[in-house]
């Protein structure tokens, strides 16, 4: 009881301690953050009460935060190329701010029950290498979703460059039935071109992206530009991209089997454990009627 007195003024005590302090430093209200973001985001999902308090305090951490200016520039393009409109600092900050506010649930587990502190520290540790690296994991997803789009996007190019050699007007034909990912980077692409020159637009295309396929594609484009015939290229370039195509549709096949023999054990073990249990039942039944 004593203990949980202890928790509830510590709590209370902080809280007050916040207001105040929110008062005298002339802090954003809740509700004033939350509108911010929700109208910077693109998506039309309401931001949580949380996620604004996380933002805040991490706003608060990004200030003193310190950061070489190599990391930073390079954690600047990551998110950019991400659309994840915030800072490195921030970033990074709301990262730790997001593990902290997990630490602090080791206080509580120490005061009420003590062996339940080290699962605190390695859910702490796992939500911070997972929130510092969402940035690269969605890249990495629309990367790979570009990729699977390549093949048909190249026996395109094949079949309109034998009619056309007007690269920005095929590009813009084939966004309209493009994919989401491919979609919007043929957007910014075909935007680019139309506003500076062209070849500078399709390297920026291929920089945000960072895909050794997509360089290929834009090797060829380029050349297209420059006079180059370009259709003997992307045919060979279309062959190659179908083998590879082939090859990863095979190595997902060869991945499926294990998926599957996990569950094919887990069915198993259930009904070896009803057969043990049936048998239990029974000898019980029998040794209970012997006495």
């Amino acid at each position: 009881m004593q203990n949980l007195i202890l928790i509830l003024f510590a709590l209370f005590f902080a809280a007050g301690l916040y207001l105040v302090l929110a008062e005298l430093l002339r802090i954003p209200t809740y509700k004033a953050t939350k509108a911010v973001l929700n109208l910077g985001r693109k998506r039309r999902k309401q931001v949580r009460d949380s996620d604004a308090f996380i933002m805040e305090l991490a706003e608060k951490l990004a200030k003193i935060l310190p950061m070489d200016e190599y990391k930073r520039r390079k954690l600047t393009a990551t998110l950019k190329s991400a659309e994840i409109n915030m800072t490195p600092e921030v970033y990074v900050a709301q990262a730790m701010v997001k593990a902290g506010l997990i630490f602090l649930g080791i206080i509580p587990c120490l005061l009420i029950v003590s062996i339940l502190s080290p699962a605190f520290i390695i859910i702490g540790i796992g939500v911070y290498f997972t929130e510092s690296g969402k940035a690269e994991k969605l890249i990495t997803a629309r990367r790979n979703e570009i990729e699977y789009e390549l093949p048909r996007f190249v026996a395109t190019l094949v079949q309109e460059l034998k009619a056309s050699r007007d690269v920005l007007s095929i590009l813009e034909n084939y966004q309209k039935n493009a994919g989401q990912a491919l979609k919007n980077e043929l957007a910014i692409t075909v935007a680019d071109m139309r506003t500076g020159n062209f070849e500078g637009a399709l390297t920026r295309f291929e920089a945000r992206v960072s895909s050794a396929m997509l360089s290929d594609v834009v090797r060829g484009l380029i050349g297209v530009l420059r006079g180059d015939d370009g259709v003997v290229f992307f045919q060979m370039l279309s062959h190659d991209m179908k083998q590879l195509e082939l090859q990863r549709l095979k190595r997902l096949a060869m991945e499926r089997p294990p998926k599957i023999r996990k569950f094919s054990f887990l069915l198993l073990g259930c009904m070896l454990l009803l057969y043990m249990g049936v048998m239990g039942y029974q000898i019980l039944g029998a040794m209970s009627g012997m006495f």
